[in-house]
């Protein structure tokens, strides 16, 4: 199911796969990996996109369909 949401926050956003790879500091080919399900995405780049799209991990590996936008911290 986060595969899915992972896609569908980056188009939400308007941004390539290239600008979120560039955002979490890895290669387009690593990101497409965790966005088509190919590989895990480790738990420091969850947090890193979490907070880039300012929701939950929760959210994001749909454990929860309640998306809440978190103010962007300080």
């Amino acid at each position: 199911m986060y595969l899915r949401r992972l896609k569908d926050l980056r188009e939400d956003s308007d941004l390539s796969q290239e600008s979120i790879a560039k955002i979490l500091k890895i290669t387009r080919s690593q990101y497409s990996l965790y966005e088509t399900g190919k590989r895990d995405i480790p738990v420091d780049l969850l947090i890193v996109l979490a907070q880039y799209y300012r929701t939950s991990i929760d959210y994001i590996v749909g454990l929860t369909n309640t998306f809440k936008k978190y103010p962007k911290a300080k």
